[in-house]
């Protein structure tokens, strides 16, 4: 039995999102399906366990917030998208 997830990141307008886009995909070849439609990203992913997904999804996560924050689309401090801080 496979686990699965689709996360969805939406942008301004469709070159921000082909930048998020290209500057992800090659690290996710393989692991992730990527597309872009339009100004959104689909990704979607599965895995056996829970963990390993959790794990996939974070890895996914900090390429997503890279990519964002050389493309100037970051300003101020980054937000805790792993949530670490909620478990405190």
């Amino acid at each position: 039995m496979m686990i699965t997830l689709d996360l969805r990141a939406e942008y301004r307008d469709e070159r921000t999102a082909k930048a998020v886009f290209d500057s992800i995909s090659p690290d996710n070849e393989g692991y992730i399906l990527t597309e872009l439609q339009g100004r959104r990203i689909v990704m979607k992913m599965s895995a056996a366990s829970a963990g390993t997904l959790r794990n996939t999804a974070d890895d996914l996560m900090v390429c997503i917030k890279a990519a964002e924050e050389s493309s100037g689309l970051v300003s101020g401090p980054a937000p805790d998208l792993d949530c670490d801080s909620f478990f405190e």
